[in-house]
C-alpha cells in the first residue's frame, strides 16, 4: 500500500485513510473485478477476492491490497500487493513476513510493480526467495491475465 510522507502535525494517523494513486487503485479494481466474476458469478474459484481487508478481525493486523479469502476455513491463502518501484522493497518484506510468520494461513503472496509491469511471487517454504511469476498454483490462474 502506498502512503505518502506527511509532515503536517495536525493530521492524525487514523484519519489518513487510503492514500493510493489512481494507477494503484486501477490495478486493484481490475484484479478484484476479474477474480470477483470468477467467484461470485461463475463459481469457478473458491477464494473470495477482497480489497483492503484486515487479515484478523479480532485485532489490528496488516492489510494487503487484495486478500483471497477461503470463507469456509476462515483463512487467506493468497494475498496481492500492488506497488511502484520505489515501494517494492517494503511490500516484498511485508509479504515475506506475513507468509513466513504463518499466522493467517497465507501460502502465496504476489507483488505487482505497475511501473515496470513486473510480478513477483513468494510461497510458504520458499526461504526468502521470490520468483518472477504471476501464476497462482492455488487457483491455477495467471493473475496477469486480468490486467491485459
Amino acid at each position: 500500500m502506498y502512503f505518502p510522507a506527511v509532515n503536517d502535525p495536525f493530521i492524525a494517523g487514523e484519519d489518513q485513510g487510503v492514500w493510493a494513486p489512481a494507477d494503484h487503485q486501477r490495478i486493484i479494481a481490475k484484479l478484484t473485478t476479474g477474480l470477483g466474476v470468477l467467484f461470485y458469478r461463475e463459481k469457478a474459484i473458491h477464494l473470495e477476492p477482497l480489497p483492503e481487508t484486515m487479515l484478523d478481525e479480532g485485532k489490528a493486523s496488516q492489510v494487503p491490497d487484495i486478500s483471497l479469502r477461503d470463507n469456509q476455513a476462515a483463512q487467506t491463502p493468497v494475498i496481492i500487493e500492488i506497488c511502484h518501484t520505489a515501494g517494492l522493497k517494503g511490500d516484498l518484506r511485508k509479504v515475506i513476513q506475513l507468509i513466513d510468520d504463518d499466522l493467517y494461513g497465507i501460502r502465496e503472496g504476489f507483488i505487482y510493480d505497475y511501473h515496470t509491469s513486473t510480478w513477483l511471487r513468494y510461497r510458504f517454504g520458499d526461504g526468502g526467495l521470490t520468483t518472477e511469476s504471476s501464476f497462482t498454483d492455488i487457483l491455477a490462474l495467471d493473475l496477469n491475465d486480468f490486467l491485459v
